[in-house]
């Protein structure tokens, strides 16, 4: 599983021109089965969203092609986790340590 953590580094205003086709591409991840949970940080500086993927590097071709990227309005900073532990409604994405 991963946590994908969104840095703006562009004011709000370029970013809010790009949030539409950022929310079409987070609505094609959902689709995909990919994204789990995404929301805006408190103070609004980024976003974060969790994420399941085959592997890392699928998780960063995914994050390439977010038009907050593709604009140069933010940043990923993505952390690889064993979601060893889930509420009962996502115990389908728990996940065993490697041995």
């Amino acid at each position: 599983m991963f946590l994908l953590e969104l840095t703006y580094t562009a004011p709000v205003a370029a970013v809010d021109e790009q949030l539409a086709a950022h929310v079409a591409w987070l609505d094609e991840q959902y689709e995909a089965g990919v994204f789990l949970a995404s929301g805006r940080k408190n103070p609004r500086d980024g976003g974060v969203i969790i994420a399941v993927a085959r592997d890392r590097a699928r998780i960063e071709e995914i994050t390439a092609a977010d038009p907050f990227v593709l604009a140069g309005v933010c940043e990923y900073r993505i952390t690889e986790f064993y979601a060893t532990k889930t509420v009962p409604a996502l115990a389908s994405y728990r996940e065993q340590l490697p041995a």
